[in-house]
């Protein structure tokens, strides 16, 4: 849009809403599966990572898995694959010739093949060449640079958020804390309403903890969110500003404005996981923190180690399993992959391998040398691994200059997300 369409008050007819929606109604359907739930007969062979008891402690699990397979199999899903050492989720991640990345969140739907190499969110769900240029889009806002501007912003919050415990002795740290710092920073930089934040709790859980949901109602919630995106983009179409839902209208790719499914997927990929990612990292931090006090204690009185100390949380409590989809049959790995096999590349699996990390399934927070891959491996690496580093490490700051002393108030009481991103639902801790 040109200054003087905005000036006229014009809109942006990519955005006409009877295109839009006729768009979307007369989307490529993919392939359906049915809905297989319960408990797992065994891992080996019929893994589940939205069970219980994944959710509650998942590394016991990867462990054994890693010992006797190391690429489990199972049949829910529709069929799919679960790599365990650390060589092989790498080796996959880096693999775009025989790996597509057209859908990166495993449920019992896949998207058409005809979607690649777009995706439905790029650029995590694009493949070569188009990912390279929709990735090279971002780059700007995630930059160091651009990060660092954000810094003040994201500490005065963390600080009105524990002002807000002001007279307790217990709060819940996930939901009263850690949640609220992702969902502010990204809202912000989104251009979307503050008052706006519970509704982005429940985008990311209907898109990542969803994935169990009968087809049709899964595609129905995905329509909600991207109702509510297209409401932010028309907004913006019609009053534009300084953020990045306004770059991304006014950004071009191959010499043309990009697609409205382009600029939508994105800001959805920026929702959802620029949001439950980082929440779950800091959850993570701190529930390790509140259960044991001799890292605490140490951090409190060498604030200069936290830096270091993160990356260990990052590794040890990575948050999120990426996936992909196998393009053509075929043998990889001593198993037989059939197309459109899912594969859940497991980097909290990756990061715990003892073949890659020395005393691996220990929290070593003074660990010197930690190449771990909790931002992901390969092309899709994390474009946003600057600003998550700075909202966890400035949330951890805060916290703990401002609450030294805390511990888990139930420890039974903690809850754990089930699906791709893993971190503290629920986080009650006792403020001494």
């Amino acid at each position: 849009m040109t200054a003087d369409d905005r000036d006229l008050g014009r809109t942006d007819d990519r955005f006409d809403d009877d295109q839009v929606r006729e768009r979307r109604k007369n989307r490529p359907l993919g392939t359906r599966n049915e809905v297989v739930t319960g408990p797992v007969s065994d891992w080996a062979t019929d893994f589940s990572h939205l069970e219980p008891e994944w959710a509650a402690d998942p590394y016991p699990i990867q462990d054994d898995l890693r010992r006797r397979c190391p690429v489990a199999r199972t049949e829910r899903f529709g069929g799919g694959w679960l790599p365990t050492r650390y060589e092989d989720v790498a080796a996959i991640a880096y693999d775009t010739e025989r790996f597509t990345s057209r859908s990166v969140v495993v449920s019992n739907f896949r998207p058409p093949r005809e979607l690649a190499p777009v995706g439905v969110t790029p650029p995590i769900s694009s493949d070569p060449p188009f990912h390279h240029d929709a990735r090279r889009l971002l780059l700007p806002a995630f930059k160091k640079s651009a990060v660092q501007k954000l810094e003040e912003g994201t500490r005065a919050f963390c600080h009105a958020l524990v002002d807000s415990f002001e007279g307790r002795d217990a709060v819940d740290a996930a939901h009263e804390y850690a949640q609220h710092i992702p969902m502010r920073v990204i809202g912000d930089m989104l251009g979307f309403p503050p008052e706006d934040a519970p509704r982005f709790r429940e985008f990311v859980e209907n898109v990542l903890e969803g994935v169990n949901l009968p087809p049709d109602e899964r595609i129905a919630r995905m329509d909600a969110l991207f109702e509510y995106l297209l409401d932010q983009i028309r907004d913006h179409v019609a009053n534009p500003r300084d953020d990045l839902t306004t770059y991304l209208l006014e950004a071009e790719l191959y010499g043309r404005r990009l697609d409205p499914s382009h600029v939508s997927g994105t800001m959805a990929l920026l929702l959802i996981a620029g949001i439950d990612t980082t929440w779950s990292a800091i959850g993570a931090s701190l529930w390790h923190l509140a259960r044991t006090p001799s890292d605490r204690e140490r951090l409190v009185a060498e604030p200069s180690l936290l830096p270091t100390a993160m990356e260990e949380f990052l590794r040890v409590y990575a948050p999120v399993t990426m996936a992909r989809l196998v393009k053509e049959d075929m043998r990889w790995g001593g198993v037989d992959m059939k197309a459109d096999d899912w594969v859940l590349l497991s980097f909290p699996a990756a990061n715990r391998d003892p073949a890659q990390f020395d005393r691996a399934g220990e929290v070593v927070i003074d660990r010197e040398v930690n190449r771990h891959a909790a931002f992901g491996l390969g092309i899709h690496r994390c474009v946003g691994s600057h600003l998550a580093r700075m909202e966890l490490r400035v949330a951890l700051e805060v916290w703990l200059e401002r609450i030294p002393a805390f511990t888990l108030d139930d420890p039974s009481a903690v809850t754990w997300a089930a699906g791709q991103v893993r971190g503290p639902r629920t986080l009650p801790v006792k403020i001494s």
